[in-house]
């Protein structure tokens, strides 16, 4: 194979043939009404060499070219699927045979014409007219058919999608899987709403930022970390269920289950608890995967993954003696300091049991969590924004949803009372690094401060959703563009 700079420049001479001829080779629009997938449907019944007089206009990217003399045949690629054309000059005239022959793998055409089958058994249009769409000027790599490079997959994610038409599937059921979320949730009355993305103050999670400033007010602003105290300030205002389908925005971590960019689902409830929002989360889940796979048992990665109700229930504390064989309450301060050193457990900061008891699990139990389980009852430390458990002075009414170790999930029955919040919010300023820490948010604190009824709240990690549903292996395969390295 030639040198891609010798293509360019064959394909570029080619290019200056077709406009010699008077041809746009990059026209404004085609009257396209027809998928290859729907005529191969329609026609799967004709029997051999049988002609019909049924005119399509099909479009797409040329994938193969089968030159013969006087008759030639091509395939076309649709985002449906590819469909077989044959040309001949005593159909279509010189002039756009000639045109023909001076198409290249990875043109865009238009085809007009008539279906038949032909004698070996393929549904084909018999071309009347060829019209060039959009001519490539770089050729498709080499071996192009099923590109396998993952780092170029990613990177040119356009070259993964020709190569690779099984990939678009994924991102057409992705849509569904979002649609589907959003169909349960408006069925139970919840209103769709938008939250801002760049905010002055930032909160609803512990992570690090993005910050950037903005010019015209000569001020630092930060991209969401979460869509949660801005739609809790809804709820003040008289709504009473609100979801809102969003991107947000960590500065952390980049791996098979993170993005610093990511789609989350938030939404709250008023007058419901985190009992109420464990039975919608199975729920919703449920439903989704009923709607999306026609069942609630999948596999992933060899795996069956069973969503049949009830999910297990266990307290954090409970989880930790069941699946890592410690027994946190009856460990000293300094014997869970011993746990974190001798098993090499990530924590920062100044130290802090419940803190450190949240990194134990994180460390040890979380990539046990195969089936759906909801892990209840969190230390109060982990969270400002949540209320204690009843009758508990040091866990809080929170839970996380997870499957396949993977946490899809997180949801509390929301602290509402703006005295605490403040110092909650104060206190863990002082636990946690400055970057993850919640700024103190005075104007959420005044707006509860005008009575925010009780509600329960859930965030979905949609990414993660849809990773499971269709069995991909990575975040990066259900993000159209993952963030990648310069």
């Amino acid at each position: 194979m030639l040198p891609e700079e010798d293509l360019i420049k064959q394909r570029l001479k080619k290019l200056e043939e077709i406009r010699k001829k008077g041809i746009n080779p990059y026209p404004y629009k085609f009257g396209h009404k027809d998928h290859a997938k729907d005529i191969l449907e329609k026609y799967s019944k004709l029997n051999k060499e049988e002609k019909t007089s049924d005119n399509v206009a099909v479009a797409g990217r040329i994938v193969l070219l089968r030159r013969m003399g006087k008759a030639s045949f091509a395939h076309i690629q649709d985002q449906s699927g590819r469909i077989q054309f044959y040309i001949r000059e005593d159909r279509v005239g010189k002039e756009q045979y000639e045109l023909f022959n001076l198409l290249d793998l990875g043109d865009i055409v238009g085809v007009k014409g008539t279906i038949f089958r032909t004698k070996m058994g393929e549904i084909s249009v018999l071309c009347d007219k060829l019209e060039l769409l959009a001519k490539s000027i770089r050729p498709l790599p080499e071996k192009w058919h099923g590109l396998k490079d993952v780092e170029a997959r990613y990177r040119k994610r356009y070259l993964d999608l020709i190569s690779n038409p099984e990939v678009k599937e994924i991102f057409f059921k992705r849509s569904k899987i979002i649609n589907a979320m959003r169909e349960f949730l408006d069925n139970n009355k919840f209103l769709e709403v938008d939250t801002p993305i760049l905010q002055t103050v930032y909160g609803g999670a512990n992570a690090k930022p993005f910050k950037t400033f903005l010019h015209d007010l000569k001020m630092d602003v930060y991209m969401r970390i979460s869509d949660e105290l801005y739609l809790k300030r809804l709820i003040i205002g008289g709504f009473e269920r609100v979801y809102e389908i969003g991107r947000d925005f960590r500065n952390e971590s980049i791996d098979r289950t993170h993005n610093p960019e990511f789609t989350m689902m938030e939404c709250y409830a008023t007058y419901w608890d985190y009992n109420d929002m464990m039975e919608f989360t199975e729920d919703m889940t449920i439903y989704m995967a009923k709607k999306i796979l026609g069942k609630t048992e999948f596999e992933y990665q060899g795996v069956k993954i069973n969503l049949k109700k009830p999910w297990k229930k266990i307290t954090l504390i409970d989880a930790l003696k069941e699946y890592a064989k410690i027994d946190v309450n009856k460990l000293s301060d300094e014997e869970i300091q011993d746990l974190i050193r001798e098993k090499n457990i990530k924590y920062e900061g100044e130290y802090n049991k419940g803190l450190a008891i949240d990194a134990v699990f994180k460390e040890l139990v979380e990539s046990k969590l195969i089936q759906p389980i909801f892990i209840l009852d969190h230390p109060k430390e982990t969270t400002p924004l949540c209320k204690l458990k009843r009758g508990n002075d040091v866990l809080v009414e929170r839970f996380e949803p997870f499957i396949f170790g993977m946490e899809i999930g997180n949801a509390y029955s929301e602290l509402n009372d703006p005295v605490i919040q403040k110092q909650l919010f104060e206190m863990q300023k002082k636990l946690l690094n400055k970057d993850e820490a919640h700024p103190v948010d005075t104007d959420f604190i005044e707006a509860m401060e005008y009575g925010m009824p009780p509600m329960g709240g859930l965030g979905i990690g949609l990414d993660r959703i849809v990773m499971l549903f269709l069995n991909q292996p990575s975040i990066r395969d259900v993000i159209l563009f993952p963030f990648m390295k310069k």
